[in-house]
């Protein structure tokens, strides 16, 4: 059986100039893959039917193969039972390291602990998995993610309006970036809220970040309330869809001012067009490429450097935070697709 030393080197020194060092060695399998150059990565996905994570399997293997390692990709299709299973046959597959992108960031504590004791360093990718001790944690900064688009929101609708209301979606309660997202998003409302200048009127979240869950808390908002609000702060894309339509059924897209995340080509053409108003650019590519070097680099027993740490309860994982940008119609050129997240051809919308 592989056999793994996994240990943090933080001093006081260290944390002020280049932040937690995570070195991972072994005595004596690291040093076999030092010699052995063909790494073999396991990436555990929660599901790829969002274009987001279609996206990032396309730049995970992309940068896999620029650097020689191979890739075994499991999608769990939003199914804990599954990706634990799938989890199970990438360990059996012989993996040299895993990178998980959990469906339920508690359930998958298992996934590690079976890994761990393969001797297989694990990265949690853009999602924390809870009460576990994985190696590594990389993803963009699920709380400023949230504060962009609640301050886009007061930028653009308080110099117009003396009060705002507003519609509050909120995504899986089983994705914790779904609760750093809000967390983000109160950071900033709440003193707006406190003094009147924001009522929020409906709130609720939607299982599993789907679109028709997002439609149903729009619906539920226009019942009970009609047509007096200003705004949907829906926290991705994916949910800024699902309340774009009801907005569309209704005929009033393009008068409420619609947040989302991910740059989605979907979300881009609806931004040019007009019905939904900003998105979080998040440089996938960026974060796909650095867990493939970083999955690398574990394999191999390399140091690392993480400049920062979360806790999911159990340990301070180390953590490697992607920067993130608002995106809308007036610099979409200038960001997503200067980038070559999309080429313009791409994002001129056909429909939306």
């Amino acid at each position: 059986m592989k056999m793994r030393v996994a240990f943090v080197i933080v001093s006081f020194i260290l944390s002020l100039s280049i932040g937690l060092v995570l070195a991972l060695g072994n005595r004596g399998h690291f040093k076999e893959k030092q010699i052995k150059q063909d790494i073999l990565i396991g990436l555990s996905m929660d599901t790829l039917k969002e274009a987001r994570w279609q996206n990032d399997k396309k730049f995970f293997l992309e940068k896999a193969e620029e650097l020689g390692a191979r890739v075994l990709v499991q999608a769990a299709n939003s199914d804990d039972a599954r990706q634990l299973q799938d989890v199970s046959a990438l360990i059996s597959s012989g993996v040299d390291v895993l990178v998980i992108v959990p469906h339920n960031g508690k359930a998958m504590a298992k996934a590690v602990r079976m890994a761990s004791d393969a001797g297989i360093p694990v990265i949690a990718y853009d999602r924390l998995i809870m009460d576990s001790s994985p190696e590594l944690y990389i993803t963009f900064d699920g709380y400023k993610v949230g504060q962009i688009q609640a301050e886009y929101l007061i930028e653009k609708l308080l110099p117009i309006k003396n009060k705002i209301r507003i519609i509050r979606i909120y995504g899986s309660k089983m994705d914790n970036n779904a609760f750093l997202f809000k967390e983000g998003q109160d950071s900033v409302l709440a003193s707006y809220i406190k003094t009147g200048q924001v009522e929020v009127i409906h709130e609720d979240w939607a299982e599993d970040w789907k679109p028709e869950d997002a439609k149903r808390i729009v619906n539920a908002a226009i019942t009970k309330y009609g047509y007096e609000f200003d705004a949907v702060l829906a926290s991705n894309d994916g949910t800024a869809g699902g309340a774009i339509q009801t907005l569309i059924e209704e005929g009033i897209a393009g008068k409420i001012l619609v947040t989302g995340q991910d740059a989605e080509l979907v979300a881009c053409k609806r931004i040019i067009t007009g019905v939904q108003t900003m998105t979080v650019y998040k440089p996938i590519k960026l974060l796909a490429g650095q867990a493939v070097e970083l999955a690398v680099n574990l394999a191999r027993g390399k140091p690392i450097v993480a400049k920062s740490s979360v806790n999911n309860g159990k340990i301070d994982v180390p953590a490697v935070f992607i920067s993130v940008q608002a995106v809308d119609k007036n610099n979409i050129k200038e960001t997503v697709i200067a980038d070559g997240f999309y080429t313009y051809n791409q994002s001129c919308p056909v429909n939306v």
